[in-house]
Order: structure tokens, then C-alpha cells, then sequence
């Protein structure tokens, strides 16, 4: 005999830093496995220190970190697990961030500056993943800085059914808060059956973050429902302008659907007091106590995550998760 043979079987390991371990405990759920036990502390001047309790070597990795606040600690302890897990010898390391920090910062608007979300893959790649799994990027062209395969995922199929159970969709109309989101506006419209779609004329000068100018609502509104939709909410200055013009322009109803509730600042507040009937996100972030408010719906994204995780560890089709129709 020339070779020896392994009658190795795969082995799924699911990773979580401490930015949302209650996902990653639904993710688990979903799975119908334990998260791998996990040390981690910070030491007395901030660095992060990481080690796995049982030996990952030859595994198949799945290292859950969404970047919440504080972001730049919660990147961090994601890029250490990585490199851990490298060290450790795990066969195949896959991060998975529902949401990927740095993501607005995918171009350069003027000279001097940076472009933050390559930087952001290249340190994953360096680190030592394989493969990236993220929930809604702001851009979709984000896939393409990172030098392996991206998993990107989309909420819209969970978000858009829900919508459309609660309301009349023969008075439905998709609103993009911007030119920019017309085509993902399209998509829901698609996924409601055709309602039409409208826009509102945005501007935003670069040099002043989190703050925009709404102009006029571009298509007809009058006497429908609107669904305004975004990848995220930080500061809520957008969307809740752009609600006040929908109600001048004429709609009666207005609902607020995201995937992203950054919900930073003034957020909480500018949206208890719009006059949208219901906002709906996801929990890509987590969602504290004291930002909970009537209006406010919450669906899990787990579900999407742990059925991509299965697909990508059993080597399956992914293809209906990228494409935003399930």
C-alpha cells in the first residue's frame, strides 16, 4: 500500500465572541448543536485575550461576531478567534458577521481617504479566514474585496412576507429612501406582487456625517400604505424625514422595514416620535431593554444564518439565500 486512508468524518464547530452571544445561542438552537466553549477576557489596558476550552483541530469553523457597539473591540475579538482557530489547525474558517463593520465606508468620496471596508476584508483574509458569511451589505460590490467566498445573505424575503401579511397590498407601495435603493425597492415589489414603487430625492454632503437632506417624494403616494426600507438605521435622520414627507406628499399609512437597528444617538427617540405605525428590523444588532418602544418589531434573523451555515458545511446550495428569494 502506497497511502493511508482517514475515515474522517466533517465536524461543524460553531464560534461566538461575546459582541451577541444570545444570537449565536438561536443560531445554535437552529442547529441543533452547543456552542465550543470559549475563554475570553480583557486584560487591565483593553487587549483581548481568547482560547477555546476543546481542540478544533480539522474542523469546520463557524466564528459568529456581529459588530456592534463598541465596534472596533468587537472586530477586534473576531480577528483574535480567527487567528486562533488558524493556529489551532481548523480545517476551514468561515466568519460570519450579520453585520459587517465599516460597510459605508466602501469608496472614497474625496482624495485622502480611506477605504475602510477592503481594509476590513484584507484583515480577515490575513488573519486566516476562508470564507465570509454577511447579512445585507450596504453595497454589494463589498463581495468582491475579499479574496475567497463571500456568503452574502439577504433579509428581504423575511422582512417583505412580513409586511405583506399586515397590510392591503392592493395599496402597497414600496418607498427607497434614496435613488440608490430603487433596485432593492424593485425586488420587494417583485416579492408583493407588483405594487409600484416611489423614491425620495436624497442629498447628503460627505463632510457632515449621519445627516442628509430629504427633498420631494418622486411617484405617487397618495392614499397608500408605504413601506419605507433601508439596510440600516443608525441615527434614524433619514428615514424619519422621510417619513414626514411621505405624509405630506399624501400616504395614510406609513411602515418602516430594516435590516440593520444600529439605532446610535437620538435614533430611539426620532422614532418613538414619527409617525410611522410599526418599524420592523431584524436582530443582526442586539437590541437592549431601554430601546424597545411600541411600534417596534423584532424578527430573529437566526434562522437565515444557521440554514446558511448547514448548506455551506454540507456542501449544498446557497444560491437561494444570495439571490434574495427562498
Amino acid at each position: 500500500m502506497s497511502e493511508i486512508r482517514l475515515a474522517s468524518e466533517k465536524r461543524l464547530r460553531l464560534f461566538t465572541g461575546r459582541g451577541f452571544p444570545e444570537l449565536a445561542d438561536e443560531v445554535a438552537t437552529e442547529l441543533g448543536i452547543p456552542l465550543t466553549p470559549t475563554s475570553a477576557y480583557d486584560f487591565a489596558n483593553g487587549e483581548i485575550f481568547v482560547r477555546f476550552e476543546e481542540s478544533v483541530r480539522g474542523c469546520d469553523a463557524f466564528v459568529l461576531q456581529s459588530h456592534s457597539t463598541p465596534v472596533n473591540k468587537q472586530i477586534m475579538e473576531q480577528l483574535i478567534m480567527v487567528d486562533a482557530l488558524k493556529r489551532a489547525s481548523a480545517k476551514r474558517i468561515t466568519v460570519v458577521a450579520p453585520f459587517y463593520g465599516y460597510a459605508r465606508q466602501d469608496k472614497k468620496h474625496r482624495g485622502r481617504e480611506p477605504i475602510s471596508a477592503r481594509l476590513m476584508a484584507d484583515l480577515f483574509k490575513t488573519a486566516g479566514a476562508d470564507r465570509l458569511m454577511v447579512v445585507d451589505l450596504h453595497t454589494s460590490q463589498i463581495q468582491g474585496f475579499f479574496d475567497g467566498p463571500v456568503d452574502h445573505l439577504f433579509a428581504l424575503p423575511m422582512l417583505a412576507n412580513y409586511v405583506g401579511s399586515k397590510v392591503d397590498r392592493s395599496r402597497l407601495t414600496i418607498v427607497s429612501p434614496d435613488s440608490g435603493r430603487v433596485r432593492v425597492a424593485e425586488r420587494w415589489s417583485d416579492l408583493l406582487g407588483g405594487c409600484p414603487i416611489a423614491f425620495i430625492h436624497k442629498t447628503r454632503d460627505p463632510r457632515i456625517p449621519n445627516e442628509s437632506v430629504v427633498g420631494r417624494v418622486v411617484g405617487d403616494v397618495v392614499g397608500q400604505t408605504c413601506v419605507v426600507i433601508d439596510d440600516m438605521i443608525d441615527t434614524a435622520g433619514t428615514i424619519t424625514k422621510a417619513v414626514d414627507a411621505l405624509f405630506e406628499a399624501g400616504a395614510t399609512e406609513v411602515i418602516v422595514a430594516a435590516t440593520h437597528a444600529v439605532l446610535s444617538g437620538p435614533a430611539v427617540e426620532r422614532l418613538k416620535n414619527c409617525r410611522a405605525s410599526e418599524v420592523v428590523i431584524t436582530n443582526t444588532l442586539p437590541i437592549s431593554e431601554d430601546q424597545h418602544f411600541d411600534g417596534l418589531t423584532v424578527l430573529s434573523i437566526a434562522p437565515l444564518i444557521a440554514r446558511a451555515i448547514r448548506e455551506v458545511f454540507e456542501d449544498g446550495s446557497v444560491t437561494s439565500l444570495f439571490d434574495g428569494h427562498s
